[in-house]
């Protein structure tokens, strides 16, 4: 299920703004405001619109270490470079030391995608022009190979903090995007499923806080609920359990494990089914958290609609007290559907309160 086939592109947007409060700012209105046929030219023009709004803020800077050979001492010495510039008789001496630079990271990934998109010849061709403009203000800034970049140390805070959106674009386009062609050039390829269950799961949690305050809305940690404490050597085997979102409301708690696949049900011979996977995790994740087998553990599998014409949107079943339900939301139409549909489950689950 490819997002550009499966869902309107502007609902990835609208997406892209709840997962990152910073499309919501007035800088980014002619963003939401375009029309995209295509999911890389909604990808160029947030970062397009995004980099010139750094710009004038200036480039993140950041303190790197550094090794260069100079004719004064600054820094630290390194002794070894150093003795091995002497015995080649340079007048030089290998120091190191930390330099507050642009040249970081997170603009060597900026500016890494940018150059790839600008060769990318299926990107419209006036964004094109206008990542090359951009482009221009990176000149101190290297370009690194992505298959070096460690995304999972990259650390935002105060400072950086815009550069979260700009950086998980890129990712996608780095990692989901980007095919290099037999002439040195780049072909896009299909947003892929992996990066679109991701932002899934982002969009659902922040619409969730956001739009339903009365909610404590959040990611849980689960504990295995053991009856004995085993050896501390096995504990360190069990898998961990983490929800993608948790809705509680007095004694009521609702987890929703967010799924997008390309087909929700499974099928042997002639029997559609569930798959068993994602039922035996949302049920281990119900039960454990309901360790006193109250039954005001529900949890829901909420898959995103594909083309298949059968789906599984009927009511919850209950398992030793528990409700465990699966539904569908149909990305593929307005919006203000989309809300509506996740304001019912909402409301079907907490009605009482």
């Amino acid at each position: 299920m490819t997002a550009d086939k499966s869902i309107f592109i502007k609902n990835i947007y609208y997406m892209l703004s709840y997962a990152f409060q910073i499309l919501k700012q007035e800088d980014f209105e002619s963003v939401a405001a375009e029309e995209f046929d295509k999911i890389h030219d909604l990808f160029t023009a947030i970062l397009s619109k995004g980099i010139s709004r750094q710009l004038k803020q200036g480039l993140y800077r950041e303190y790197v270490p550094t090794e260069e050979n100079l004719s004064v001492i600054r820094g630290k010495l390194n002794m070894n470079g150093t003795i091995s510039l002497q015995m080649r008789r340079k007048r030089q001496i290998a120091c190191e030391f930390d330099e507050f630079t642009e040249d970081n990271i997170y603009n060597r990934i900026l500016k890494t995608t940018l150059d790839r998109l600008v060769k990318a010849e299926d990107v419209d061709i006036e964004r094109r022009q206008m990542l090359k403009k951009l482009l221009v203000f990176f000149g101190n800034v290297r370009l690194i190979q992505p298959d070096n970049i460690s995304w999972n140390r990259l650390i935002f805070q105060r400072n950086n903090r815009n550069y979260e959106l700009l950086l998980n674009i890129c990712y996608l386009v780095l990692n989901g995007l980007l095919q290099t062609t037999e002439d040195g050039k780049y072909r896009l390829l299909a947003f892929s499923d992996e990066h679109m269950e991701r932002l899934y799961e982002r969009f659902i949690l922040e619409y969730f806080k956001q739009h339903h305050p009365t909610l404590n809305t959040s990611s849980q940690h689960i504990k295995w609920n053991l009856t004995e404490t085993p050896d501390n050597a096995m504990i360190q085997f069990l898998p961990e359990m983490r929800t993608d979102i948790t809705l509680q409301k007095g004694e009521k708690t609702l987890i929703i494990d967010a799924k997008y696949y390309n087909k929700t049900m499974t099928q042997n011979y002639d029997k559609l089914s569930l798959r068993s996977s994602h039922l035996y995790q949302i049920f281990a994740y119900v039960k454990n958290m309901d360790k006193d087998n109250t039954g005001n553990v529900s949890g829901l599998l909420l898959y995103a609609k594909t083309d298949e014409e059968i789906f599984p949107d009927g009511k919850p079943f209950v398992i030793d007290k528990n409700s465990i339900g699966a539904q569908t939301l149909d990305l593929n139409q307005d919006f203000s559907a989309i809300a509506k549909q996740l304001d019912r489950i909402a409301e079907c689950y907490f009605s009482e309160e």
